[in-house]
């Protein structure tokens, strides 16, 4: 039994050594397959080779470097990558022709973009440039191809979007030179230039300048660009990253064009302002003065430098009763209650009052809502119209009191048979007739006195044209008799009809509708029909 087992250990250590064998030898043939700079690879290097500017020859980073970058011209798309790294890369790769040989080392100062550009002209138009990471040579560095496909989709993202963007967009150094810049503002450097501009770029805009007024802080700016007889107009916002500055530039003609309307539409509205004769005070939400015009001043005699301390509405109207050119109140706080009356009224809608002066002058003021709880105030002194009214007025009382005391009923209709006026006598005769227009009238004639020949021919009289010097005739009266009428012609087809007093039944003589002569008593048939 133990003989057994001994036979049965023996053959299985015999087994594994035989397996470890096996799997030795297989590890020193795989080791031989492997190339031996398999194992020490070392970052294939980015080479460019240049015959007279253009690219004859490069490493396939180096193609790959080439594709991503902007623009036609091969050499100055690498140079405009290099000095967007390294400032002075531009200026030394120019000048490549008299040194024959440059090397430049620089980039980020904390270590992680390193650079090392080699530079060399080797005659008959040929100029090869190498680039090299100064802390990734012998590293052994590799990269994951996730993350850098997820770097490279975000970086033409990037590039595409500020390549695609109106605005213009550029980085500048220290020393004022450009060291990136998208395709707008290259694309507007070409056509400011005339021509395709080369590495460095010129700036078109001084960031030195002191920003305009009104900015809204010392980065930003509103500047001009002049191109083919237009002026460009951009606000310019500037702030600083990593030593340099980034400049963003946004078009601001529109802005512009808006402001220079807006400016004339004020400077209009000023000076129209400023011809009026009626005086002008517009107070703000705060109630504030924000604007007048000189006729405030002339009606009012406030101070210039009083009104331009911009007082409030209240500060105003205190002013104006201690120069009594407010209605004298019997005591402060009823005139303060009529001000804030005014005031309320004026916010909210259209109100106006007269203002009758202690010094015989009458103004009215006007208060008018504004946009944004804004109000208006208009000052106009009526005292002449006033006066014109008054004398008017006067006037035509006093043309009322020479009609009613004329012995005649006389009344006055337009051209188109509307009562306009007449006097006591007429309405006492007729007995006030209601109605305005000249049927009502004959209406009513035609039934206090009755229909007759008289009131006939008056009727016809007065619905034909009738002569200058006038028509006469007579019609019977209100109260028996005979009533003589007079019809006379006035200006723009009016017509002024006067009665006569009634001549009783009895008289000796009346008119003669007909001729207009006095007939004997007998002949009164024929008068009235």
């Amino acid at each position: 039994m133990v003989a057994q087992f001994l036979i049965a250990l023996s053959a299985a250590s015999i087994a594994v050594c035989l397996a470890l064998g096996l799997i030795g030898l297989l590890d020193r043939r795989r080791a031989r397959s492997v190339p031996a700079d398999a194992l020490d690879r070392k970052i294939e290097p980015i080479v460019f080779l240049f015959r007279h500017e253009g690219l004859i020859d490069a490493t396939p980073p180096a193609n790959s470097l080439m594709a991503a970058l902007p623009g036609n011209n091969d050499w100055h798309r690498l140079i405009a990558w290099l000095a967007m790294r390294l400032p002075d890369a531009g200026p030394a790769l120019l000048n490549l022709g008299q040194d024959g040989r440059v090397e430049l080392t620089g980039g980020d100062e904390a270590g992680s973009a390193r650079l090392r550009v080699l530079a060399e002209d080797l005659g008959n138009g040929l100029v090869r440039v190498t680039l090299a990471d100064p802390s990734a040579e012998n590293a052994g560095i590799v990269v994951d191809s996730l993350s850098l496909a997820a770097m490279e989709q975000e970086l033409e993202i990037l590039r595409s979007t500020m390549d695609h963007s109106p605005m213009l967009a550029w980085r500048q150094d220290a020393a004022g030179q450009v060291t990136w810049a998208n395709s707008a503002y290259l694309q507007l450097t070409d056509a400011v230039l005339d021509r395709q501009s080369g590495w460095p770029l010129p700036p078109l805009i001084n960031l030195n300048a002191r920003p305009t007024q009104g900015a809204a802080s010392a980065s930003s700016r509103r500047v001009q660009i002049q191109h083919d007889g237009h002026v460009r107009w951009y606000d310019c916002h500037t702030h600083e990253v990593t030593g340099q500055t980034v400049a963003i530039a946004l078009p601001a003609d529109a802005a512009v064009r808006a402001e220079r309307s807006l400016r004339e539409f004020v400077q209009t509205l000023t000076k129209t302002f400023a011809d009026l004769p009626i005086g002008l005070a517009i107070f703000d939400r705060d109630r504030n003065l924000q604007l007048f015009n000189p006729a405030l001043i002339d009606l009012t005699g406030l101070a210039t430098g009083f009104l331009t301390a911009r007082p409030t509405l209240y500060a105003f109207l205190d002013r104006l009763r201690e120069g009594r050119m407010v209605p004298e109140p019997k005591d402060y706080r009823t005139w303060r209650n009529q001000m804030n009356t005014l005031e309320a009224a004026a916010s909210t809608g259209h109100h106006v009052e007269m203002w009758s002066l202690p010094g015989g002058q009458t103004y009215r003021v006007t208060g008018r809502p504004h946009p944004d709880g804004a109000v208006a105030f208009l000052f106009e002194d009526i005292t002449s119209e006033i006066s014109l009214t008054r004398k008017f007025r006067a006037d035509l009382s006093l043309g009322a009191e020479v009609l009613d005391a004329l012995e005649d009923a006389v009344a006055v209709f337009d051209a188109n048979g509307e009562l306009l006026m007449s006097n006591r006598r007429y309405k006492i005769l007729w007995d006030g007739i209601d109605g305005l227009t000249l049927d009502d009238q004959i209406a009513h004639w035609a039934k206090t006195s009755g229909e007759s020949p008289g009131l006939a021919s008056l009727r016809d009289a007065l619905h034909t044209a009738r002569p200058q010097d006038g028509l006469h005739g007579a019609m019977a009266a209100p109260a028996g008799g005979l009533l003589a009428w007079h019809l006379r012609a006035l200006s723009g087809g009016r017509a002024m009809l006067s009665f006569q007093a009634p001549v009783p039944a009895s008289a000796p003589a009346t008119r003669d509708t007909a001729a207009g002569q006095i007939r004997p008593k007998g002949d009164a048939r024929a008068l009235t029909g």
